[in-house]
C-alpha cells in the first residue's frame, strides 16, 4: 500500500504525512509545476502543468489498494475503479456508494454556473481546525483498517 496525494492546494499534508510515518507507509505527493513543494518524508513528483496532468498522473500510479487523497470527485471516481480507497481532504471517505452521487452534484453545479441566469453559487467555507481534526481522525481510522 502507497498513499498518493493530489497536493494542488492541499491544506492536509502535514497531517498525512504524521500518520503515513508512524505506521511506516510510503506517500508520493503530486503536484503541477505552478507549486513549490518540499518534504523530508514523502516522494514529491512535479508534473508538468496543463489541464488535470496533476490527476491523470495520479491515476496512473494507483494500484489496488493504495489510498488516493483528493477533492476532486472524477479523480476520486477513477482511483475506485482501479481498486484504489480514497478519501477528501475534509474526512469524507469516497466510495462506490457515494461517488455517483458526489459526480451528479459536481454536473448540476457546473451547469447551473454556465447558464445566462445569474447563480452565486459559494465556494467552500473557511477551513477549521475542527476539519482537520476530521481528517486525522477518517484518515487513521482508514489506514489503520487497511494494514489489519
Amino acid at each position: 500500500m502507497k498513499i498518493l496525494v493530489d497536493a494542488d492546494a492541499c491544506p492536509v499534508v502535514r497531517i498525512i504525512e504524521k500518520i503515513a510515518k508512524k505506521y511506516n507507509v510510503g506517500v508520493t505527493l503530486l503536484c503541477d509545476t505552478n507549486h513549490i513543494l518540499h518534504s523530508d518524508y514523502s516522494n514529491v513528483r512535479f508534473i508538468g502543468a496543463g489541464a488535470d496532468a496533476v490527476d491523470y498522473a495520479l491515476v496512473n500510479l494507483i494500484d489496488k489498494g493504495d489510498v488516493v487523497i483528493t477533492q476532486d470527485y472524477g479523480v476520486a471516481a477513477m482511483a475506485l475503479s482501479k481498486g484504489g480507497n480514497c478519501i477528501h481532504h475534509s474526512g469524507r471517505i469516497f466510495t462506490d456508494d457515494n461517488i455517483g452521487g458526489l459526480l451528479m452534484d459536481r454536473h448540476l453545479s457546473k451547469k447551473a454556473r454556465m447558464s445566462k441566469s445569474k447563480h452565486h453559487i459559494k465556494g467552500p467555507k473557511k477551513r477549521t481546525r475542527n476539519d482537520d481534526e476530521c481528517f486525522e481522525e477518517s484518515f487513521e481510522k482508514l489506514i489503520t483498517e487497511l494494514l489489519k
